[in-house]
C-alpha cells in the first residue's frame, strides 16, 4: 500500500509539472493590464503614463508623436519562415476632444518589427510612417487604425472609422464605428471622439487567416459579429523576426487626448478578460445629474437667483473666451494692420466648413466678407504654438502688407489669438491658376489670350518686388498654385508667406531653403541663398507650366519622374517645340508667342544664374521691346536637365521655424471654388 502511494504521488507530480511547462514550451504567450505603471510599458514621444494608472498617448501637447509599447518582443511564428500564429487583442481605450465641432487624428495598435519610428511623421500616418515609406511592403507593419479624421488623400470613408491597415496609412478595409447586436443584428453607431470609454478586440486565426476587428461600448460584451473581418495571411506581412506590439498617436493643436484604460494579449488563445471595476478612471466625469428632492427642497427663489446669475456668469465669459485674442505691447505700432477675431468670425460666418476655400498640412483658407465695409476676403487659419521670433515675423508681415500691385495679391493684415494665427487677403473670386491647368474636372479652359495675359501680369508683379517698391522683394515660392484669378481672369501673385525683403543694394543673408519642387533653381543646394535670379529660375518653370498645360513634375505608369524641362529640350532640339503647347488649345494659339514663352522659360532656367535675364529684361521680351537672345543648344542641354532634376528635391517649407505653420502649402490662397 506504501508503494502505491509513492506511484500516485509521483504520477501526480509530473502531471502538475508537465502542465507548467507545457505552455512554456508552446510559446502561448498572454498579459493584462487592468492599469499601468511607469515600468509596465516602454513609452516615447508625447506619451506618459498618468499618476492615476491611465496611458496617455497625447499628452496634451502639439505636433509630436507618442508610441507605447509592451516591453518585451512576441514571437508571432513557431519557427524562421513558419506561420503567424493565432493571436487575440482586447483593449478598453477612450478618445476625448476638446472641441466638439473640430476632428483631429486618432490612435492606432500596431504590430511592427522595430521600436524605432524617428523617421516618422506625426498626423496622418499615425506616428509610424512617412510619405517615402507608405505603402511599402518592407514596412512590415500591421495596424488597426482608429480615425476620428476624414483625410481624402488616404481614402478615409469618414471622420470616424476603424480600419485594417497593411504597411500603410490607406486602410485594407474599414467601417464606420459601431457595433452589432447579438438580438437582431441591428446596427449601432459609435462616436469614437465621444469622451466616453469603449472596448476594441482584434483577433487572428492561423487557420483561415482571418482577421475579426470588433467595438462595443465597455458595459456591453464582446458581440458575436464582429464590426470588420477580412481575409489576409500575416504570415505574408510581419517579418520573421520578433515583434513589438503597442499604441501610436499623434498629440494634435486642437488638445485631442487618447487614453488606454486596460489592454490584454493572448497567443494560441483568447485575451484575458479585463475586469471594467479594476480599471483606473478618466479625467473628465460627467456630473451627476441633481436628485428630484433637492430640486423640491431648495427654495424656488433661491433656485431662480443662483440660475440668473450662473446663466449671465456663462454667458459673459464664453463670449470673452469666444473673442480672445493675443495681443503684446510691441502690436501697437501695427495697429491698422490688425483685425479683431470678433470680426473675422462673423465676416466668416464662424469659420464654417461652408465657407472653406481650401485647406493643406498647416491651415485652411475661408472666405469672408467683412461686416461694415462689405469687402470680400480670404482668411488664411494656421496654428502657432511659440512666441520665438513672432515680434519678427508680424513685422515683415506687414512690411509685405504696404505692397501696391495690380498683379499682387493684397494682404490686408492678421490676426493672433491663443494657438491661433489668421492672415487676411483679398478674395479672388476665381481661384488658383493651377486648377484651370491641371485639375480635369475643371471644365473652363484658359484660352492662349488670357494665358498670355496672365504670364505678363505675374512677370510685372515680380519686376516690381525685385526692382520697383521701396525694398527688394524675394517671393521665393513661384509657382501655378500661388498665382490667383481676379474677376476678370487677369493674375495676380499670392502667399508671400515664404518671402524675405532687403534693402536695394545689400546681399540676402543665406536661409534656410525653402520652395516646391521643381521650382528650386540649381544655387539653392549649394548655398541655400535666395536671390531675385532664384525668383527668375522658378518663373521660368512657371513659363513651361503655363504654356504646356502640365506640371513641372509628374510620375509615369511605372512610378518613375519625368521632368517637364527634359521633355521641352528634347521637342527644342528635335525642332518641334510647338509640339509641347497645350493640346487642350486645339492648336488655337499664336505661334511666335508660343515660341516666345517656352524659349524664354529656358533662358530663365539656365542653370548659371548670372546668364539668367532679369525681370526687367523678361518684360521686354514678352513687350517685343528687345528680341530674345539665341539660346545655345549646346549649353543648356549639356547640364540644365540634370541641374533642374536635383533642385526638385523635397520642398522645404522653414522660413519661420520658431513658428509651427508655414503659409506656403496652401494651394489656391484667397481663392474662389
Amino acid at each position: 500500500m506504501p508503494a502505491m502511494k509513492h506511484i500516485s504521488f509521483l504520477q501526480l507530480f509530473l502531471l502538475l509539472f508537465g502542465l507548467i511547462v507545457a505552455p512554456l514550451a508552446s510559446g502561448d504567450d498572454q498579459f493584462l493590464f487592468s492599469s499601468f505603471n511607469q515600468t509596465s510599458l516602454t513609452i516615447d514621444g508625447c506619451a506618459i503614463v498618468t499618476n492615476g494608472g491611465l496611458l496617455d498617448l497625447s499628452n496634451g501637447t502639439s505636433g509630436l508623436n507618442g508610441h507605447a509599447f509592451y516591453p518585451t518582443p512576441m514571437h508571432f511564428r513557431r519557427t524562421p519562415g513558419g506561420k503567424v500564429r493565432s493571436f487575440s487583442v482586447n483593449v478598453v481605450f477612450s478618445i476625448f476632444i476638446m472641441y466638439a465641432d473640430l476632428n483631429a487624428d486618432g490612435m492606432a495598435f500596431f504590430i511592427a518589427p522595430t521600436k524605432n519610428f524617428s523617421d516618422a511623421r506625426a498626423g496622418k500616418y499615425f506616428g509610424l510612417l512617412n510619405e517615402k515609406n507608405n505603402g511599402n511592403t518592407s514596412n512590415h507593419i500591421f495596424m488597426i487604425e482608429l480615425d476620428t479624421y476624414k483625410n481624402a488623400e488616404l481614402q478615409d470613408i469618414n471622420e470616424n472609422h476603424i480600419g485594417i491597415n497593411i504597411n500603410s496609412a490607406v486602410s485594407f478595409k474599414s467601417s464606420t464605428s459601431g457595433y452589432y447586436e447579438d438580438e437582431g443584428g441591428a446596427f449601432n453607431n459609435m462616436t469614437l471622439n465621444g469622451n466616453k470609454a469603449m472596448q476594441l478586440w482584434v483577433d487572428y486565426d492561423e487557420g483561415d487567416t482571418k482577421i475579426n476587428v470588433t467595438l462595443a461600448p465597455i458595459n456591453v460584451g464582446k458581440p458575436s459579429r464582429p464590426l470588420l473581418s477580412e481575409t489576409c495571411d500575416l504570415s505574408t506581412v510581419l517579418s520573421d523576426s520578433a515583434q513589438y506590439i503597442g499604441f501610436s498617436s499623434t498629440a494634435t493643436p486642437i488638445n485631442t487626448r487618447q487614453y488606454v484604460m486596460g489592454w490584454s494579449f493572448g497567443m494560441n488563445r483568447p485575451a484575458p478578460s479585463i475586469d471594467i471595476s479594476k480599471l483606473p478612471k478618466l479625467p473628465l466625469v460627467v456630473p451627476k445629474a441633481r436628485s428630484k428632492l433637492l430640486a423640491i427642497v431648495l427654495p424656488i427663489a433661491t433656485a431662480t437667483l443662483i440660475l440668473s446669475i450662473g446663466t449671465l456668469v456663462t454667458l459673459v465669459v464664453r463670449r470673452r473666451m469666444k473673442y480672445a485674442e493675443v495681443c503684446e505691447d510691441w502690436e501697437g505700432e501695427f495697429g491698422p494692420h490688425r483685425f479683431s477675431y470678433k470680426d473675422l468670425f462673423h465676416a466668416t460666418g464662424g469659420f464654417k466648413n461652408k465657407h472653406l476655400l481650401g485647406e493643406g498640412g498647416f491651415g485652411k483658407v475661408y472666405k469672408g466678407v467683412l461686416p461694415l465695409s462689405n469687402v470680400e476676403i480670404a482668411v488664411k487659419m494656421m496654428s502657432h504654438e511659440s512666441r520665438q521670433g513672432m515680434k519678427e515675423f508680424i513685422t515683415e508681415v506687414v512690411s509685405i502688407g504696404r505692397l501696391r500691385h495690380r498683379n499682387l495679391v493684397q494682404l490686408l493684415g492678421y490676426c493672433r489669438r491663443k494657438g491661433e494665427l489668421f492672415l487676411v487677403y483679398n478674395y479672388m473670386p476665381n481661384g488658383s491658376l493651377d486648377k484651370y491647368l491641371h485639375c480635369e474636372e475643371h471644365r473652363v479652359i484658359l484660352n492662349w489670350v488670357q494665358r498670355f495675359r496672365v504670364i505678363k501680369g505675374i512677370a510685372t508683379g515680380l519686376l516690381y518686388l525685385h526692382e520697383k517698391w521701396e525694398k527688394i522683394v524675394i517671393h521665393r515660392d513661384i509657382k501655378a498654385s500661388n498665382v490667383l484669378l481676379d474677376g476678370e481672369m487677369n493674375g495676380r501673385l499670392g502667399d508671400f508667406g515664404l518671402a524675405r525683403l532687403y534693402d536695394h543694394g545689400t546681399d540676402p543673408q543665406t536661409t534656410h531653403m525653402v520652395g516646391t519642387k521643381g521650382y528650386l533653381a540649381p544655387e539653392l543646394l549649394r548655398t541655400g541663398k535666395a536671390s531675385p535670379y532664384t525668383d527668375v529660375f522658378a518663373f521660368g518653370m512657371f513659363l513651361l507650366e503655363v504654356a504646356c498645360g502640365q506640371k513641372p513634375v509628374k510620375k509615369n505608369a511605372e512610378g518613375n519622374e519625368l521632368f517637364l524641362v527634359d521633355w521641352v529640350l528634347e521637342h527644342w532640339h528635335n525642332g518641334l517645340l510647338t509640339k509641347t503647347v497645350d493640346t487642350r488649345l486645339q492648336g488655337d494659339y499664336y505661334v511666335e508667342e508660343a515660341y516666345l514663352v517656352l524659349k524664354l522659360g529656358l533662358l530663365c532656367l539656365h542653370p548659371s544664374p548670372s546668364s539668367r535675364p532679369r525681370m526687367r529684361e523678361v518684360m521686354q521680351y514678352l513687350d517685343g521691346d528687345m528680341p530674345l537672345p539665341e539660346l545655345r543648344r549646346t549649353e543648356l542641354s549639356m547640364n540644365m536637365a540634370a541641374l533642374v532634376r536635383n533642385s526638385g528635391s523635397n520642398s522645404f517649407i522653414m522660413s519661420y521655424p520658431q513658428i509651427t505653420s508655414s503659409f506656403g502649402t496652401i494651394s489656391g490662397l484667397s481663392g474662389g471654388r
